[in-house]
């Protein structure tokens, strides 16, 4: 079978987590990757035995032999990034959160389908072994009636205003970093909210330092939600129902194993166990689409990214919160 020729668009940490992941992956050829400076190309070439490198984005898009485009640059760069990737032709990989608002990614959706081309977000929790089995037990009825879910995803990394993760003009923030995940399960498991009430800290910098979010859905059911960048929580999650609960952890985003509680009977272990980054299953999706002729993903179609970024404005927008750089409606 011909290998799927990838192109990593950045050279920061995730795009470093995906070389590994495809340079191991058997059906993937890492071809190029393309970074603002040659320095750093370079540097990110050798680390990863990658042959071509390029000192800009447009030139690594333009590569003839690149099949599929990885967009890893940060939340402010999605929307442009993957537009210029489709436009050359490439299929694209685009990481979360996938672009800074719902009308960002309307545009990008839009002209994958203009060029007849594939794409999907790399919410990578929604193909590991242990969301794939929730799922399943959740559709067996393994805890009754679905009525509620907690989770929470909250990290301090200790860094200064400099940083990424507290730069506005780098849409930084909990949200779009990790609160994406909680937001995404909550729609995995209830599908979009019917209502949302949320609370956040804005800090200094002008990013959402930490928020709180209540999703309501039809016949009283709900979900809790907390995530932060400031502030370090759990990063587990529960999902109840009227005969038990499920607890996926002890990180509900790369958890391998879950644990079935059900009235009376002992405390269910559920495995899931992998090996590597995690980022294979993700990877695997893609290139088992582009095989199939596919332009989205079965497991995560454009059109639950795009309900997960309807939701995420509608929070947004309860802050008064925008991004320096956004375009289009929030």
């Amino acid at each position: 079978m011909k290998p799927i020729r990838w192109g990593i668009l950045s050279t920061g940490k995730i795009a470093a987590s995906l070389a590994e992941t495809l340079k191991k992956h058997k059906g993937a050829e890492l071809l190029a990757v393309g970074s603002r400076q040659k320095k750093s190309a370079e540097q990110f070439g050798r680390q990863f035995d990658i042959p071509r490198r390029y000192a800009n984005y447009q030139d690594l898009v333009n590569d003839p032999d690149v099949d599929v485009v990885y967009v890893a640059t940060p939340h402010n760069l999605h929307h442009q990034n993957t537009l210029i990737a489709l436009e050359a032709g490439k299929h694209v990989l685009c990481e979360k959160s996938f672009a800074l608002n719902a009308a960002q990614s309307h545009e990008m959706i839009a002209a994958a389908r203009r060029k007849k081309l594939f794409l999907m977000e790399a919410m990578w929790m929604r193909f590991i072994p242990a969301t794939i089995k929730l799922l399943e037990l959740l559709k067996k009825g393994t805890i009754g009636e679905v009525r509620a879910l907690r989770a929470e995803f909250g990290i301090d990394p200790g860094v200064g205003p400099e940083h990424r993760l507290l730069n506005p003009s780098l849409a930084g923030g909990s949200l779009l970093d990790v609160g994406v995940y909680p937001v995404t399960l909550a729609h995995l498991v209830f599908g979009r909210p019917q209502s949302v009430a949320t609370r956040a800290h804005i800090g200094l910098t002008g990013v959402d330092e930490q928020a709180g979010m209540v999703f309501g859905y039809p016949g009283g059911r709900i979900a809790s939600l907390l995530t932060a960048v400031t502030t370090a929580m759990t990063q587990t999650a529960f999902i109840y129902g009227t005969k038990g609960y499920i607890q996926i952890h002890p990180f509900f985003w790369h958890s391998k194993r879950l644990t079935v509680y059900r009235k009376n009977r002992p405390p269910q272990a559920v495995p899931a166990p992998y090996s590597g980054t995690g980022y294979q299953f993700e990877v695997e999706e893609v290139m088992r689409s582009i095989r199939a002729g596919k332009l989205q993903s079965d497991l995560w179609p454009l059109s639950e990214t795009l309900a997960v970024m309807e939701t995420m404005d509608t929070i947004r927008a309860q802050w008064g919160l925008r991004y320096p750089s956004e375009t289009g409606a929030a």
